[in-house]
């Protein structure tokens, strides 16, 4: 090896700078480090990767996109990264990303469809390899300026992944958001529900609009009757403030309240509490996600759960295998029946 002395410290340590320190040439030392086809001998690799963190090298994507047509680079959009639904999707497809020596950015919706085609429009600029749509949406169909956006993603081979159905050019990780709030709603009837009312997001809302119906059909099945919908957000405070507008209109004794979301479901909690209202022997609730502060609140909330770190794992494997089937992301969904809706007599 050379003296480390010997390098130029006046900017930025290059690939030629590496190469020296570990006594290798540049092409060896660019795929040691580049992930290149090619295998490099155990004992130059390990020579090289010591090199550049000594010399605290740091490979340069921009150039590497360019030369590869796309980045080591996973792009994830998501609605709200505070949503923990979200996070654990997150650290399901950073968990992937690892695996394959990947690295995820996050990029945040807002669920505005010009903010997402803007961001699309934007990460198509870095070449990233593949690029996962995980916020909820207005349609099942994609909006046209973000499928145009996506058709030329594709173009330039990328690989796109929603969770949802698939479409053209876009792979889907399904999430059987009806079936799960039907199972919830036939539950809670079998428990001596017989009058409910529901918290939900806006009309349209594909995620919102498929766990109304599937709860709806659920519980009227097993006898139960919806009494009212209330629609506003995914939120803590549409929970909140959805939950305090029912209570003002008189809420009875032994209704159940599903909230759509976990977190809508907490903001309602604190409602109740609010009101002076007792959660579980006065007024049930329930919530869908089983996201782990739902677990941890009292009384534990009555929720679905959706494998979400899994969910997150998936989706990147769409992202990057060559060959994918939507059956291998088969997500089996649990109703999870806890103290907040405790049986009625």
């Amino acid at each position: 090896m050379t003296d480390s002395s010997d390098i130029p410290r006046s900017g930025a340590v290059t690939l030629h700078d590496v190469a020296r320190e570990a006594g290798v040439s540049l092409a060896t030392a660019s795929r040691a480090l580049n992930g290149s086809a090619r295998k490099v001998a155990d004992s130059y690799r390990e020579r090289v990767e010591a090199a550049a963190v000594k010399l605290g090298y740091s490979a340069n994507l921009s150039a590497q996109a360019t030369a590869r047509g796309s980045s080591a680079i996973i792009a994830l959009l998501v609605a709200d990264i505070a949503d923990p639904y979200f996070g654990e999707i997150a650290s399901g497809v950073a968990r992937g990303a690892d695996e394959a020596g990947l690295v995820v950015t996050v990029a945040i919706t807002e669920r505005d469809p010009e903010r997402e085609v803007r961001l699309v429009r934007a990460l198509r600029g870095q070449r990233p390899r593949g690029l996962i749509l995980a916020a909820s949406r207005a349609s099942q169909e994609l909006a046209p300026d973000l499928a145009a956006e996506l058709d030329l993603f594709a173009a330039g081979g990328g690989r796109v992944v929603a969770l949802g159905a698939e479409s053209d050019n876009v792979r889907g990780v399904a999430i059987d958001n009806r079936g799960g709030a039907d199972a919830l709603g036939a539950a809670l009837a079998d428990r001596g529900y017989r009058h409910a009312i529901v918290l939900a997001a806006a009309e349209g809302v594909v995620t919102s609009d498929s766990r109304l119906a599937g709860f709806t059909e659920g519980f009227t099945r097993a006898g139960g009757v919806v009494a009212e919908v209330y629609r506003g957000g995914f939120t803590r405070e549409s929970g909140h403030d959805l939950m305090a507008q029912a209570l003002a209109e008189g809420v009875d004794a032994g209704t159940v309240v599903f909230g759509i979301s976990d977190v809508v479901a907490i903001g309602a909690l604190s409602a109740l509490r609010e009101a002076g209202r007792a959660v579980g022997d006065d007024i049930a609730l329930a919530g869908f996600d089983d996201i782990p502060t739902g677990r941890d609140v009292t009384p534990a909330l009555t929720t679905v759960r959706i494998p979400l770190e899994e969910v997150g794992y998936q989706a990147l494997r769409a992202a990057i295998d060559a060959e994918w089937a939507p059956e291998r992301a088969h997500l089996g969904l649990e109703v999870q029946l806890r103290a907040s809706t405790p049986p009625r007599g």
